[in-house]
Formats: structure tokens, C-alpha cells, sequence
């Protein structure tokens, strides 16, 4: 039995990677965690932020800085001058050879 919603006229379905949910399919009390990621941070049932703090790795001379995901400047090491992010619209590029990892609470 296929147990995905099936069409009907005036009825929107949600598609999310190879899942497809209708608009009244979903549990508005427990959505799923890959839907609730994809929404606006304000339209989110618990509303929080996109950004981020993460530790850059770099690649010189593996000194780790703290930078911010949505940086407006370029960030460069202290200690080797290595530029380590680029700013973009939106989240910073790293750039090519630099690790790094999201800070815990």
C-alpha cells in the first residue's frame, strides 16, 4: 500500500528530500526536526537563529579562532595573517583548507 498522501485538487503537498507531506499530514504539535530547519527562524514553533559561532582551524599554522557564521569582515589569524573567511549576503565563505566546527552552548 503506498502510504504517501495522494493528490487532491486544492490540497498543497510539502515536499522535504524524498518525503512528501500534505498540508494536514503533519503533527503541528511535533513537526518534524528536517521541516522545522527549513522554515523562517521567526516562523519556527520555537523561534531561534540561523547563526552561529564556530571554530576556524587554520590551515598554516593550526591556531583556532572563534568566528561568526554571518561575519561582515574578513577574518584573518592572528598569528600567521592567513585570511580565514570571506564575507558574502549571508554566511561567511571559508576559505580553502580551513576546518572548523560549531561552538556548544
Amino acid at each position: 500500500r503506498d502510504l504517501r498522501p495522494q493528490h487532491v485538487p486544492g490540497r498543497r503537498l510539502l515536499t522535504m528530500g524524498k518525503m512528501l507531506y500534505g498540508v494536514g499530514d503533519i503533527d503541528l504539535l511535533h513537526p518534524p526536526a528536517e521541516l522545522e530547519a527549513r522554515k523562517h527562524k521567526l516562523k519556527r514553533k520555537i523561534p531561534t537563529p540561523n547563526s552561529f559561532f564556530m571554530d576556524v582551524k587554520c590551515p598554516g599554522c593550526y591556531n583556532i579562532t572563534t568566528v561568526f557564521s554571518h561575519a561582515q569582515t574578513v577574518v584573518i589569524c592572528g598569528s600567521c595573517s592567513t585570511v580565514l573567511c570571506q564575507p558574502t549576503g549571508g554566511k561567511a565563505r571559508l576559505t580553502e583548507g580551513c576546518s572548523f566546527r560549531k561552538k556548544s552552548d
